[in-house]
């Protein structure tokens, strides 16, 4: 008796007041993450380039997978147990071997990454299998799909860490389309098929809440690159107003965020018939361009503090326009998939950003990073009114 009431408790609860409650070790977990993602806006800075860009691209997309990959296991599993704690204690000390790597990932720690980051995947769904042995055979048979997908693209990881150059970029490319695709095809394999998005019978809450954890880990690296940037420099005018520019821009992409995506997400997912659609598609994609967009954006800020007047290159203005560009598409595109809808005020200020590119040049770093943040305010302002409506008039499933 004691055995099943174990084994019981290994699983999440469904539809219990605080079963999408977000547990301690799961804040713990994601401070890793927090290191990932300063390090991937620190490499991009050191690697300024195209080439820079490329690998910034590949290298957030991964661990983005990782994570997104880990929330989706915890959303079944119960964080408070003995067993899945470990799993994560364990996950974070190989993802600290991960993240640690990230700079020098297309070098000489390229096979440590590539080893780590397959690990990640393959022993998390490794043991999540064994753990769902006295559990739903539906969700077991689907992590055994998924399984398969993970040593596919982890041969691909493997091999390209131990090659060298383009042919490392090359095999990483294969690896992380193997990975975005499987999810989308339901992870099909031979005689074991394919899994239906009713099987991933997520817990809503829980999942809109973990995203948006990250989403406040992405924005905290924005917060931590302007303030130790600002800290650094001599305070005179100018660069206060860059400062002050770089705060609002950060504050407006939280509001976008929480007071307009975060609450249509959570209130469709919650009433979903199809809840595993929409955390598939909403989530687990849109998300990344949102992560990516904060993340260009703290690389801009950084550059808008170190050089506020003066004339502005074309790669400064890239990543100014490029962040906030990003975020708006992924916010635009997660209320596409939710809400069947797509909010004016994203599609206004994509359109801003898209008239700027002409300009960019001409203007210095803080003036067009002070019109980009204006859009932002007026996207915030004109969104949440938009949204509050929507939740008003929308049907909830």
């Amino acid at each position: 008796m004691k055995r099943l009431i174990s084994e019981a408790v290994l699983f999440r609860s469904r539809g219990a007041k605080d079963s999408g409650k977000v547990s301690f070790i799961e804040l713990f977990f994601d401070l890793m993450f927090v290191f990932a993602v300063t390090q991937l806006s620190h490499s991009f800075l050191e690697n300024f380039t195209m080439e820079g860009a490329v690998r910034l691209v590949l290298i957030t997309m991964a661990v983005w997978w990782a994570w997104i990959f880990t929330a989706w296991v915890i959303n079944w599993l119960n964080p408070e147990t003995r067993p899945v704690r470990l799993m994560l204690v364990v996950l974070m000390l190989i993802g600290l071997i991960m993240s640690s790597s990230i700079p020098e990932a297309f070098g000489q720690s390229g096979l440590y990454f590539a080893l780590a980051y397959t690990l990640f995947q393959v022993g998390r769904t490794t043991y999540t299998i064994w753990i769902l042995r006295k559990g739903s055979v539906e969700l077991r048979i689907s992590f055994t799909r998924i399984l398969g997908w993970l040593l596919l693209s982890g041969a691909f990881w493997i091999a390209g860490g131990i090659a060298h150059d383009s042919w490392r970029l090359a095999l990483w490319v294969v690896a992380l389309l193997v990975e975005y695709v499987a999810p989308s095809l339901g992870f099909w394999l031979p005689r074991l098929g394919r899994t239906q998005t009713q099987v991933w019978d997520v817990e809503g809450s829980h999942m809109a809440e973990r995203c948006g954890l990250f989403i406040i880990i992405a924005l905290g690296e924005s917060i931590l690159v302007t303030g130790a940037t600002f800290a650094k420099l001599e305070w005179d005018p100018t660069t206060l107003a860059a400062f002050a520019v770089s705060f609002v821009g950060t504050v407006a992409m939280w509001w976008i965020y929480f007071e307009m995506t975060a609450k249509m997400g959570h209130h469709f997912i919650s009433h979903s018939s199809d809840p595993g659609r929409v955390a598939r598609s909403a989530y687990t994609y849109t998300h990344l361009l949102l992560v990516a967009g904060i993340i260009v954006t703290a690389v801009a800020d950084e550059l808008l503090l170190a050089h506020p007047v003066g004339h502005t290159d074309a790669k400064t203005a890239a990543v100014i326009l490029a962040g906030p560009g990003l975020y708006l598409l992924g916010n635009m595109l997660f209320m596409r998939i939710v809400a069947n809808v797509v909010p004016k005020p994203y599609i206004a200020g994509l359109a801003a950003l898209a008239i700027l590119i002409p300009f960019a040049t001409e203007l210095s770093p803080l003036l067009l990073s002070a019109i980009v943040t204006v859009l932002l305010v007026i996207v915030s302002v004109r969104g949440a009114a938009f949204t509050e409506r929507l939740c008003r008039l929308v049907p909830s499933s």
